[in-house]
């Protein structure tokens, strides 16, 4: 089934990419086939690898970037563009190719993650859409692979949306469902990407009734003994002693969302078995990170919700990834490789290809071939010991629609597991380092 969004997304667009693109219409370099590239320089905070994640967001936003008589009616009006710039941007629909890394996968500082070819008018005005998509669903699931490694076998849930903007909240319980978590809060993002969805009481649901008895007898009659009853609004003790007492020793779970976890968890998995609900699970929810997570390990924890953490990219809310023009064809007809040069935010210039490098099933290098052309990039046969990592998402303008929708989403979370076995050891630490491996250049043949 194909999976549509209906708004536009043109003007989710910075204003100096339409004034860049007047300009270019007025000097003829609009049409110069041009090849953009989107990386990252560096891998925020330290990590150790990064998770790519939004693009099948972006390939559907990228569907609806049409210049509508709305969009043209605000440019006209704000005098953003001039008439010429108006005419082209009304017949706008990008009609070049975008190939990279998949959904799910591992990137380092300099992979090729997206490489949007076209004319430059064509990709110029894609820039500021691509990076805010990408930055910030690959800061979320980042974040979230490093806490999905830390709590090993036990469920993850994100409930954080009341943490982040409402559409963004969206955005991260998709990509924290790409990079290992199993279930989410938001309902939006269960009905628009098919993530499992979860919930059951808050405090106020406590507060509400005469007693936390009273709490608990309303909602097992309403959801069954199954559900999980949220025993700290009061006196952690007494409310697990009232949750057996009204659910009897088959309740389904108690969740502690205050406290020392390590000691109130030890305490709770104690009391449960003494009153014979051996079987009763627990989840946590108190303002989890990676590092909180990894502190319960050896705690008697049957399960984790986190919130603010993994929708803000646990302190790094963006992935710092850039959109740089990397080749053009020149004057002549010939290709160029072209780059910044500026201190500290130097880039590499030609087309790539991009290959890990892997050796009894652990990474080993990021081995990205650099061109000048089109012509002389290596195939995948040139690297017998490197598995490609770039796919085609757009050829000729026409999307892919396999990355797109539930089952897109769905295939991105499939990938990511998988390619995380590659991961050396070292990469699974939470402490700050050297990227997990090396990235290298080589040029093409």
């Amino acid at each position: 089934m194909l999976w549509i969004m209906t708004a536009s997304s043109a003007l989710k667009t910075d204003r100096y990419e339409l004034t860049m693109l007047e300009a270019a219409l007025r000097d003829g370099t609009a049409a110069r086939p041009s090849v953009f590239e989107l990386f990252s320089r560096r891998l925020s905070g330290g990590r150790r690898f990064g998770v790519v994640a939004g693009t099948g967001r972006l390939l559907s936003l990228l569907r609806d970037f049409r210049f509508g008589d709305d969009e043209l009616r605000y440019l006209r009006d704000e005098k953003v563009v001039d008439a010429p710039t108006l005419r082209h941007l009304e017949a706008y629909r990008f009609a070049g190719s975008i190939r990279g890394y998949r959904e799910g996968e591992l990137y380092f500082p300099g992979s090729p993650i997206l490489t949007v070819e076209g004319t430059f008018a064509d990709a110029v005005i894609l820039e500021t859409l691509a990076l805010s998509v990408l930055n910030h669903d690959s800061a979320v699931a980042t974040a979230a692979s490093r806490m999905s490694i830390a709590a090993g076998e036990r469920p993850l849930a994100e409930m954080g949306s009341r943490r982040a903007a409402e559409d963004s909240a969206v955005a991260a319980a998709r990509a924290a469902f790409i990079a290992g978590f199993g279930a989410t809060s938001n309902l939006e993002a269960g009905r628009t990407w098919g993530i499992p969805t979860m919930g059951t009481a808050a405090h106020s649901w406590t507060l509400l009734h005469d007693s936390e008895e009273d709490a608990f007898r309303a909602q097992i009659a309403a959801l069954g003994t199954d559900t999980t009853l949220l025993v700290d609004t009061y006196d952690i003790r007494q409310g697990v002693e009232t949750a057996i007492r009204v659910a009897g020793t088959g309740l389904g779970g108690v969740r502690i969302d205050s406290g020392d976890l390590p000691i109130v968890a030890g305490a709770v998995r104690q009391q449960l078995d003494e009153l014979g609900a051996t079987g009763t699970r627990i989840t946590v929810t108190s303002d989890l990170d990676e590092y909180a997570i990894a502190s319960l390990a050896a705690s008697p924890v049957d399960a984790y919700g986190v919130g603010t953490s993994v929708v803000t990219g646990s302190g790094y809310p963006t992935a710092s990834m850039v959109y740089k023009l990397v080749a053009r064809q020149g004057s002549d007809g010939g290709w160029v490789a072209v780059a910044k040069a500026s201190q500290d935010k130097a880039s590499k210039g030609g087309r790539k290809a991009a290959f890990r490098i892997v050796s009894d099933g652990v990474a080993q290098s990021e081995t990205v071939v650099v061109s000048d052309g089109f012509e002389d990039l290596d195939s995948p046969a040139a690297h017998p010991d490197g598995r490609a990592l770039q796919v085609s998402f757009v050829d000729g303008g026409e999307i892919d629609t396999a990355f797109e929708g539930p089952a897109g989403t769905l295939a991105a979370r499939e990938h990511h597991l998988r390619v995380r076995e590659e991961l050396p050891v070292r990469a699974l630490a939470l402490s700050k380092s050297d990227p997990a491996i090396p990235t290298v250049y080589l040029d093409a043949d």
